[in-house]
């Protein structure tokens, strides 16, 4: 259980620690039901940190990541401790249970200022904040 609420920390925290509440609570949703989805890795590590990977290093291959805090080459420690405290919290909120599901089954997002090819065959269910989230449905 403790590294399911780091990896879900570290990606509220690099993916949405400048977004409310509810919009950090959504994007750990995201990664759960992810999880839940059998069409995705079956932990919460493994959904964050899926993507191709370079062959001979086992690296990830830049901006290919499904969560492009990973792969950005940038540095993925975190350096604001009170919105990593606070993205901790939410982590194991979502972790336990005690926090609903308030994206609708959202299963991917991306922020408001793109529109991504694939938004358009997704199901929207709700917009928190910079994010917009949607439900790829079952084929």
């Amino acid at each position: 259980m403790e590294a399911i609420i780091m990896c879900l920390a570290l990606n509220i925290y690099f993916e949405a620690r400048n977004q409310p509440i509810e919009g950090q609570l959504a994007v750990a949703q995201v990664v759960i039901n992810r999880v839940l989805d059998d069409r995705y890795p079956d932990h919460a590590c493994d959904v964050i940190t899926q993507g191709p990977t370079y062959p001979d290093s086992n690296l990830p291959i830049r901006h290919k990541c499904q969560f492009s805090w990973y792969c950005d080459g940038r540095s993925d420690r975190p350096t604001d401790f009170d919105a990593y405290r606070w993205a901790m919290n939410i982590a194991t909120g979502v972790a336990t249970e005690e926090l609903e599901d308030i994206t609708y089954g959202a299963t991917h997002y991306h922020a408001t200022r793109v529109s991504p090819d694939w938004s358009y065959r997704a199901k929207h269910t709700v917009t928190i904040g910079d994010h917009i989230f949607y439900r790829w449905e079952h084929d």
